[in-house]
């Protein structure tokens, strides 16, 4: 098993301390944490991409560039890139450029981002319009990554591209994730495309992703790749010395970051799925849900166990939401590193 670092970049008031890091400290904690994470073994580290939220993570591709030049051995990579409301050939070119700086390092995760209405409106797109454009936009990521000459018809979203190589283009073929699950249609793209599955596991009880996998497995299998899939999921993580330690710390910030959901949901779906509009239940979360809290053996116990259920390859790990101070944040994950890893099957 494989453990990458996630992070969304959310930016409120640390209800422990009460102190609000700025911007620029929000950034630069990750890019510390993230080389802290390259010393003690994590895979990879994952960055979102929010546009006019309370998220303050918009460019992954420079932030990965700033990690890259601090790291060996991490792979860099997106949770997720917005490929739907993005120009794929700006988004090749920015992933390939962090690619080429980084020595082969880089891997992107692309979504559809629906979830986020208002994104779509900031950009000028309708919603409506969003399966056409996340596939016309991962269609023409695999090509353009491809290293070949790219000629495309066009679409009714996009104008068609004519005898065009990606300059620079990546150096080797650029690993690239489909994140979703909540929709077959999703699965059965990286299924036919030969692309590794990321699940959106952190949005409600893993078991519900069960049969996603099993359905995407068996697509995949079904057209013949001449290798083998990649499944990933993500996970709301906390871990200290002692599990009332990690529970007692963890549990005013994990709350408070769904406090920033709750403001939030109205302003960008003005019709979320139910499990959205739950109210907190920090017990529920932490024992059926998403969250891993606890001990490194208790947080490496429920790694294992969620991993086995849902045959993740790999498994990203969101640590510093609801204020989190990036001295804690790096303390996790040296912690994670020493004592986590050592015990993941």
């Amino acid at each position: 098993m494989k453990l990458s670092l996630m992070t969304l970049g959310d930016l409120v008031t640390d209800p422990v301390t009460g102190y609000r890091e700025t911007h620029a400290e929000r950034h630069r904690g990750v890019v510390e944490a993230a080389a802290a994470a390259d010393e003690v073994g994590f895979h990879g580290v994952h960055i979102g991409e929010h546009h006019g939220l309370e998220y303050t993570f918009s460019s992954p591709p420079v932030m990965l560039s700033a990690i890259g030049e601090r790291t060996r051995r991490l792979r860099l990579s997106t949770a997720v890139t917005l490929a739907a409301n993005l120009d794929p050939v700006r988004v090749a070119e920015d992933y390939a450029t962090v690619d080429v700086l980084s020595g082969g390092r880089c891997e992107v995760v692309v979504g559809r981002g629906n979830f986020f209405v208002s994104t779509y409106t900031l950009f000028g797109q309708k919603i409506e319009d969003s399966h056409e454009l996340f596939h016309d936009a991962v269609e023409l990521l695999v090509q353009l990554w491809s290293g070949k000459e790219v000629n495309w018809p066009g679409s009714a979203h996009r104008a068609p591209i004519e005898e065009f190589v990606l300059q620079p283009p990546p150096v080797g073929v650029l690993p690239l994730w489909i994140g979703g699950g909540a929709s077959e249609s999703t699965a059965e793209l990286a299924a036919r495309l030969g692309l590794d599955l990321m699940l959106p596991s952190a949005f409600g009880n893993p078991e519900m992703f069960k049969p996603v996998v099993a359905t995407y497995r068996e697509r995949f299998a079904s057209y013949g790749h001449p290798h083998e899939p990649r499944v990933g999921a993500c996970w709301h993580v906390n871990v200290g010395e002692t599990s009332q330690a990690a529970r007692a710390r963890w549990e005013p910030r994990y709350r408070a970051y769904f406090e920033l959901m709750k403001e939030i949901i109205p302003r960008v779906n003005p019709d979320p799925p139910a499990f959205i509009r739950k109210p907190f239940d920090f017990d529920f979360l932490t024992t059926r849900g998403p969250a891993l809290v606890g001990s490194a053996d208790e947080v490496a116990d429920r790694l294992n166990t969620w991993s086995e259920m849902l045959t993740t390859d790999t498994n990203l790990l969101y640590l510093d939401m609801g204020g989190q101070p990036a001295g804690e944040f790096r303390d996790m994950v040296e912690l994670i590193g020493s004592r986590v890893v050592p015990q993941l099957d």
